[in-house]
């Protein structure tokens, strides 16, 4: 992959910087790829469980417009119980390094472990998506400031193994903004720069069917905050929850590219996907109509 080189001010924001060269432009959405090692994740538990299937499917996302790969080895989904740091590490390592050798796209290391993360770095992730926002290790801040790579950062209420046990809001939306305010000012003590920072409101972690629909309704307002800010509603259960019937979660692809499109539309930057080559297109048509504009 060429690195491009800015100049003009207004370019170089666009820009955030990966290691080593690469590095990711915001002057259009960008596409994350979800890539789940594990045999339990809520939507493809199961699918990409050994090296040569994780593998495949990346460069498959790749070929398909994927601008990131998220790789992670532990499932998030309501309920889940933790996974021990060593078979995590079996799970992702042996992914990004296969992977790392066959490509150049940028890879994100999915974990809240900071022992997990400084392996995925050491074996060639570009960046860290950690669903606690940095919470539940105290090694992580000081890695992300040591390695000087971009983090993900994503609110939750509680964990994954109680956060659908009685969420509760007073109002949902001020209270993301102000715990993201809260966390980019610590993640700047800690010496994270805040051009590295991106930030994920977590829609269905610690969510009733209402937030992740005021989350949407009002999703500029977390553009408000300075950092890109990343989408992730794929396949998400409150998709079934608005469109009622048997389907299992790889088939909620409308609920998705509708909540990846609306979300588009009021400043998100990045959309985490399991359906890359649906997404792309829909984007694609998207920035189209901007253009013309």
């Amino acid at each position: 992959m060429q690195k491009q080189t800015f100049h003009r001010a207004e370019e170089i924001k666009k820009v955030i910087q990966l290691t080593p060269g690469r590095q990711l432009t915001l002057t259009r959405p960008l596409v994350m790829g979800v890539l789940n090692v594990t045999p339990d994740s809520f939507s493809d538990g199961g699918r990409y469980a050994t090296v040569d299937s994780a593998v495949e499917q990346a460069l498959r996302m790749e070929q398909f417009g994927a601008d990131i790969i998220d790789i992670g080895g532990e499932s998030t989904r309501p309920g889940a119980k933790p996974v021990d740091e060593a078979k995590e590490l079996k799970r992702v390592i042996p992914v990004i390094e296969r992977l790392r050798n066959l490509s150049d796209i940028p890879v994100s290391i999915d974990t809240y472990k900071a022992r997990v993360a400084e392996a995925g770095l050491d074996a060639g992730a570009d960046m860290v998506n950690d669903i606690s926002a940095l919470r539940f290790d105290i090694n992580m801040a000081p890695l992300i400031a040591q390695r000087r790579v971009p983090v993900v950062m994503m609110h939750m209420q509680g964990s994954p193994r109680d956060m659908q046990v009685d969420p509760s809001y007073e109002d949902c939306v001020t209270e993301i903004v102000v715990f993201f305010q809260r966390r980019i000012a610590l993640c700047e003590t800690q010496g994270i720069d805040k051009s590295k920072i991106i930030i994920d409101p977590g829609i269905g972690f610690g969510k009733r069917l209402s937030d992740n629909l005021q989350i949407l309704s009002h999703f500029e307002e977390f553009s408000k905050l300075g950092a890109p800010v990343m989408v992730a509603a794929s396949r998400k259960s409150f998709i079934g929850m608005l469109h009622d019937t048997d389907k299992p979660a790889d088939e909620r692809l409308g609920g998705s590219l509708s909540a990846a499109i609306l979300s588009v539309l009021k400043g998100a930057a990045i959309v985490r996907t399991h359906d890359v080559s649906e997404t792309v297109e829909a984007l694609k048509v998207l920035q189209a109509v901007r253009n013309s504009a």
